[in-house]
């Protein structure tokens, strides 16, 4: 399901790359204008994080998302059935509003069905959609634009959620008590532990929401989630830019399987990472390394740039991995250190405030490659924000064993 959500948000990226395909020039956008329309996303994406997970916890995770399938799968289609640039930004905070009680309700279904101990490999088992998605979407989108341009390639990607949605409705339960495909054993072993772990989380008497939501710890979180965001999609909207190399043009498949490549090894790393955090059940550290390697190798990648195209990628594609890999074992702090019914509440101010930063990074990125005619600085300045991401994760709490 995610997986079909990360490919009609980021498709798009390569769909607007001026060497691939006409649309900047069909909607009259420059790279300012272009950062600003994809990011415009983010702003929809704002308004339904609180309310997406406060209904998940309180109705149903499944009933939430499957009304998100519809309404995502109309304005992703629609993305390629615009005229102008005024319609496009319209079309993708529309795209935005309708994905944005995903996140939060897949969380909180997660943290129904999942212990402690194996809750960092859910979210990230979970969360490798993301980068898959643009590692298995990208030679496709490719491809799609190189034979039919990208009006049909973001139409064509816009029917997937509409063809997943029988798939999500029948096969999804809230809960493993509603689940009629494991064994009873499996059921009531899933069901007592979880209680268990929630009655330890919950204080003795039931603080209001309000007072939660204000905790001192939510204040570090959001501006992590903030520059996490600001990197992961300025980098990926503008990956394509970086993508040239002097010795040859590379074709619109080629640009893609190139594209895709860093989400593989991305991937790659987010299981290891996760893995790894729930055996020590150590959450805060595996965020802050993760993050320190993305900003250290995007610098990196700006340096070599200048001496060899090889080496730049290859620093690339150890960057991109850093605010994916960190999503395991950041959301797994949540249920571990606040009562399971603030949970939904929380992670979704959090991922509301946090995904400003994919609006601010590609709006960023745009306006200083504009500035200064390259990538160098916007992507020095997007390793340079991660950097101060890993720092503040010295501020987290520790999970409770």
């Amino acid at each position: 399901m995610y997986t079909i959500s990360y490919v009609d948000r980021t498709n798009v990226a390569l769909a607007f790359d001026p060497r691939l395909s006409t649309a900047m020039a069909d909607l009259g956008m420059d790279d300012a204008a272009k950062g600003n329309a994809i990011g415009i996303f983010f702003w929809g994406y704002l308004l339904l994080q609180i309310p997406g997970g406060y209904l998940a916890n309180r109705w149903s995770a499944r009933k939430v998302v499957s009304l998100c399938l519809i309404a995502w799968g109309l304005a992703a289609a629609g993305c390629g059935l615009v005229k102008t640039g005024s319609e496009f930004r319209i079309m993708r905070f529309f795209l935005g509003l309708a994905e944005s009680g995903v996140y939060p309700a897949t969380l909180v279904l997660l943290a129904n069905w999942f212990p402690r101990g194996e809750r960092a490999r859910a979210n990230a088992y979970w969360n490798l959609c993301q980068p898959l998605a643009v590692a298995g979407a990208a030679p496709v989108t490719g491809a799609l634009l190189g034979a039919w341009g990208w009006r049909t390639a973001l139409i064509a990607e816009g029917i997937l959620p509409f063809l997943w949605l029988p798939v999500w409705w029948f096969g999804i339960k809230d809960h493993p008590r509603d689940a009629k495909w494991i064994s009873s054993e499996e059921r009531a072993y899933l069901e007592t532990t979880l209680e268990a772990e929630a009655r330890e989380m919950e204080p003795a008497s039931q603080a209001p929401l309000w007072k939660t939501m204000t905790q001192p710890v939510l204040f570090v979180m959001a501006p992590i989630c903030f520059l996490m965001n600001f990197c992961s999609y300025g980098c990926n909207t503008f990956l394509s830019a970086a993508l040239k190399s002097p010795d040859r043009n590379f074709t619109p498949f080629e640009t893609g399987v190139l594209f895709a490549i860093p989400y593989l090894v991305t991937a790659v790393v987010m299981v290891l990472v996760s893995r790894h955090s729930d055996r020590t059940r150590e959450r805060r550290l595996h965020v802050a390394a993760v993050y320190a390697v993305t900003g250290t190798c995007l610098i990196a990648s700006v340096l070599a740039a200048r001496h060899s195209f090889w080496l730049s990628f290859l620093f690339l594609c150890l960057a991109i991995q850093g605010p994916f890999a960190g999503l395991a074992p950041f959301f797994a702090i949540f249920p571990e250190t606040m009562p399971m019914s603030a949970v939904g509440a929380a992670m979704g101010l959090v991922n509301a405030v946090g995904n400003f930063g994919g609006w601010a990074g590609p709006a960023c990125f745009g306006w200083l490659k504009q500035q200064t005619g390259g990538t160098a600085v916007p992507f020095t300045v997007m390793g340079s924000a991660i950097l101060i991401s890993a720092s503040l994760c010295f501020f987290l709490p520790r999970s409770r064993h």
